[in-house]
């Protein structure tokens, strides 16, 4: 990420209290970057390719990182995951994993795949808020250049 980029996160999640969560646990962290949200895979797609609704890159610019839901009707997180890595445009996006599954075997091919990382939704906002200060210091790190 550039230096003085401003931070554009896309939240792709199809369960409204999730989202709902993670809004109120960004605004409780005082985290005011904006949150845009696409509700399944092919939505995600479209937001990312600037089709459709989202042609207006003042209105709905590129994220800077992106977090995926592995369960979304439409395309799964995963098939977002490898359609992104597969073009240049997007492939150096940052890309986390939010899911409610803990399996070893999903987070191993989201991680083969270049997911940066994987968090398994907490059942508390507690552990919530905990999870949101980690995305935040994900989404603020500056890579070595």
């Amino acid at each position: 990420m550039e230096s003085g980029q401003k931070l554009v996160l896309l939240l792709v999640e199809d369960n409204l209290d999730d989202i709902k969560f993670l809004r109120l646990a960004f605004s409780k962290r005082g985290l005011s970057f904006p949150v845009e949200v696409a509700h399944n895979g092919e939505q995600a797609v479209e937001y990312l390719e600037g089709r459709g609704a989202y042609q207006d890159r003042v209105r709905f610019p590129l994220p800077t990182h992106v977090v995926l839901d592995l369960k979304l009707p439409k395309k799964s997180g995963i098939e977002v995951l490898q359609w992104m890595k597969e073009r240049p445009s997007l492939a150096g996006i940052p890309v986390a994993i939010f899911s409610s599954s803990g399996q070893s075997g999903d987070e191993n091919r989201a991680r083969d795949l270049g997911a940066d990382h994987y968090w398994v939704k907490p059942t508390s906002f507690k552990k919530l808020l905990e999870v949101v200060d980690v995305i935040a210091r994900w989404m603020t790190m500056v890579p070595n250049v």
